[in-house]
């Protein structure tokens, strides 16, 4: 029986480069087909001689370690985790399997006969003969009948979309086919001919050349970086590739080729040839993406072509391969990229060193809080499926050490979580929400220059920081002169913007400013939601989190002070039972007894809330005449 075992299926073997221990059997690449672990032939042959002497303990040591090689070399060659690891018409080695040959060799009692011997060896051998299968390709073809026909798909950030057929030819079609693995291309259709489909569009033109390896191609890379999401930038042209131009070159250009490559956070911008002179033309120069743009090309410039620069101002990105995914940039999910695609990490195998790499990566400061239980929701896709050992000084996740995950049963509702302080700071007003503006960039907080500063700028530091809105913009060191670096001067936000480190400025550590021009803001601790800026329901801020306000809670006075602090003159009504639809989350348990002369919502008095039984049905709206800042 092991004899038959040992030769079955031998054909077609495909050596492992580096690893002599194993072999793939019936493979078409390097990372599938089924697994030949050839050094147990050794121990087997060996045992045989030896009547079986501590054949156990080799064999199952010999099986596990052929496995993380074999998951080692996946994770060189294709960037791709295994998505299965599957027993050849038996189950997976795992401890069932395990337990299983332990099960048999108890069951025929060692030492023992040979036939029965063998038999427990073939047993092994057939847990340890593995069918190792990649992660789903980028492309399917849908609704024809067969994988080798239908409405062309592409998968984007873990989403499945179309493609336009817009100048759809047989050279597009002969990539594909490719990619499949389908042969030749025997024709390209177009106008729905397999059926409309629905979700994203994902290209809007493919323009293959009919040569490339997968339809998937990108107009933009980043090279020299020693890994996909980080590098100089280079964009393809009329089939050439080229560099950027670094001037003027900025994180919100960086945050257009991050989302493009499907790369999480830009981090960082580099200039000046950072990462080695490119070769060939220089495509593009005077980037200036609004941040809204999918693809780079997209963006404005100077033309192709167009240019004043040399290689030697290269333009370059950091993007970070870890995201925390939710409403805010710096807590959320963690989510972390492999190859081309994007994994869950599960609770039990992420800790607080883990935390502090992913805050700093995403230069979200440090962590406040590491939260289990799929707290930010349940992810999508695979669960990465090693753990993390970080000492909690490294810049990235992907530095840390890691080790074959010991949950081998997590699933999504064990998708870890994380909250960071975040990137922006108000300091030196004893308020999370007003004060000196500081903003963390490579590990170290510095100050903005106050000069250009408007309250367009404020209003994305109020909403980056859950702050409500920005009641003012503040200069000239209004709350105290910083120290240490002026990261950023003559900033330049626009309203859509989420984030500030995103906002157009000079450049990281450029300005001709002193702390005493540093700028402040001030955010308010109320907002008015479901109508205007001027109008809704009454939600005030404590800590991090808006309550909602009972409508027996709140008065004239109190009114007055609302409307005062959003900019928006004078209270014109105020209305009870949820006249703006009812909140979410928790009821304000204070009655606010303001004289109506304060300048914010938070300096009024308060005392316990005397209605107990308060709950969202009776939310307090108010409308003000609407008298609001310009901005």
């Amino acid at each position: 029986m092991v004899a038959s075992l040992k030769h079955a299926g031998t054909t077609d073997l495909l050596k492992l480069p580096g690893h002599t221990g194993a072999q793939l059997v019936n493979s078409l690449d390097s990372c599938s087909g089924r697994v030949e672990l050839q050094n147990l032939r050794g121990i087997l042959s060996e045992a045989q001689h030896s009547g079986y002497e501590n054949v156990e303990e080799k064999l199952l040591s010999a099986t596990a370690r052929n496995l993380k090689v074999l998951k080692k070399i996946c994770m060189e060659e294709r960037a791709k985790i295994p998505a299965a690891v599957y027993a050849n018409s038996v189950k997976l080695f795992s401890l069932s399997g395990v337990e299983e040959v332990k099960t048999c060799f108890a069951a025929e009692g060692l030492p023992t006969g040979r036939r029965e011997m063998d038999s427990c060896v073939a047993l092994i051998l057939l847990l340890t003969t593995v069918t190792l299968t990649t992660t789903a390709g980028n492309v399917r073809l849908v609704g024809g009948g067969n994988r080798c026909a239908g409405r062309v798909e592409v998968l984007h950030r873990g989403l499945w979309g179309t493609v336009c057929d817009d100048f759809w030819d047989i050279r597009d079609a002969a990539v594909v086919c490719r990619e499949l693995g389908c042969g030749d291309a025997l024709d390209a259709l177009r106008r729905a001919h397999f059926g409309k489909g629905s979700g994203p569009i994902w290209m809007e033109y493919a323009n293959c050349v009919g040569s490339e390896s997968s339809l998937k191609n990108y107009s933009v890379r980043l090279v020299e970086g020693g890994r996909r999401c980080a590098g100089r930038v280079e964009v393809l042209h009329r089939g050439q590739w080229g560099t950027v131009c670094g001037d003027n070159w900025d994180m919100r250009d960086a945050a257009v080729v991050c989302r493009e490559l499907d790369c999480g956070e830009a981090v960082d911008v580099v200039k000046h040839g950072h990462f080695g002179l490119g070769v060939g033309p220089v495509w593009m120069n005077d980037v200036n993406c609004s941040g809204s743009e999918s693809t780079l090309k997209h963006c404005r410039s100077g033309g192709w072509g167009k240019h004043d620069c040399s290689h030697s101002k290269d333009a370059g990105v950091i993007c970070s391969e870890v995201r925390l995914v939710d409403d805010s940039r710096c807590s959320g999910r963690v989510e972390v990229l492999h190859g081309e695609s994007w994994y869950t990490v599960c609770d039990a195998d992420f800790d607080q060193q883990d935390a502090e790499v992913v805050c700093r990566e995403l230069s979200c400061g440090l962590p406040v809080e590491v939260l289990g239980g799929a707290a930010f929701g349940r992810g999508e896709g695979q669960v990465w499926s090693e753990e993390f050992q970080c000492r909690g000084n490294e810049s990235q996740i992907h530095s840390c050490p890691t080790s074959p995950s010991l949950k081998h049963n997590c699933s999504h509702d064990s998708d870890g979580g994380l909250v960071c302080a975040g990137s922006v700071r108000l300091v030196d007003d004893g308020s999370r929400c007003t004060g000196r503006v500081e903003v963390l960039h490579r590990g170290q907080w510095g100050t903005v220059c106050g000069d250009n500063w408007d309250i367009r700028d404020a209003a994305v530091v109020c909403r980056e920081l859950g702050c409500g809105e920005a009641v003012d913009a503040l200069s000239d060191a209004h709350f105290g002169p910083g120290s240490g670096l002026i990261w950023m001067a003559d900033v330049d936000c626009r309203e859509s913007e989420s984030i500030l480190r995103n906002c157009k400025s000079v450049g990281w550590d450029k300005h001709n400013c002193s702390h005493f021009q540093d700028a402040g803001v001030v955010c308010s601790g109320v907002r008015l939601v479901g109508g205007s800026h001027c109008s809704g329901r009454l939600e005030v801020l404590h800590g991090k989190t808006w309550y909602t306000v009972c409508d027996a809670d709140f008065d004239q006075q109190d009114a007055e002070v609302v409307c005062h602090e959003l900019g928006c003159g004078l209270p014109v009504e105020v209305l009870g039972a949820a006249a703006f639809g009812r909140g979410e989350g928790q009821v304000w348990s204070e009655e606010l007894q303001c004289r109506g002369n304060e300048s914010q919502i938070h300096s009024c008095p308060t005392s316990p809330s005397l209605k107990h039984n308060c709950s969202h049905d009776n939310g307090v709206g108010l409308q003000c005449t609407g008298k609001s800042l310009t901005l």
